[in-house]
């Protein structure tokens, strides 16, 4: 099992920035790559970037490529994701997860997932 902890949402105006952050702990799991996803409401949860464990080679959806970037601190199995140049269509429940060995690069469902922290664009 692997719990993941978020934090950084909160509300921002367009233009602004936020950075998440995620937590992993678990006992025994072998990471492969850690996520995160969004979901609007209305909307089904989609892909946002992630970046595999081993060598931080990472993937992003193009709708925040050059907007947002991945990073990971392996010492501390926390991920953070930047958020620059926000836009009011970025508001939504931004989910960590963290996936196990699979093929990469991987844009599907993750083996584990956290509760998810809001992050609200205001115009």
């Amino acid at each position: 099992q692997v719990q993941l902890v978020e934090s950084g949402g909160g509300l921002v105006r367009v233009g602004g920035s936020l950075r998440l952050s995620c937590a992993a702990s678990a006992r025994t799991f072998s990471m492969h790559a850690m996520g995160w996803f969004r979901q609007a409401p209305g909307k089904e949860r989609e892909f946002v970037a992630a970046i595999r464990w081993s060598d931080g080679s990472t993937i992003y959806d193009d709708s925040v490529k050059g907007r947002f970037t991945i990073s990971r601190d392996n010492a501390k199995n926390t991920v953070y994701l930047q958020m620059n140049s926000l836009k009011p269509e970025d508001t939504a429940v931004y989910y960590c997860a963290a996936d196990g060995p699979r093929a990469w690069p991987h844009r599907g469902e993750y083996d584990f997932r956290g509760p998810g922290t809001q992050v609200t664009v205001s115009s």
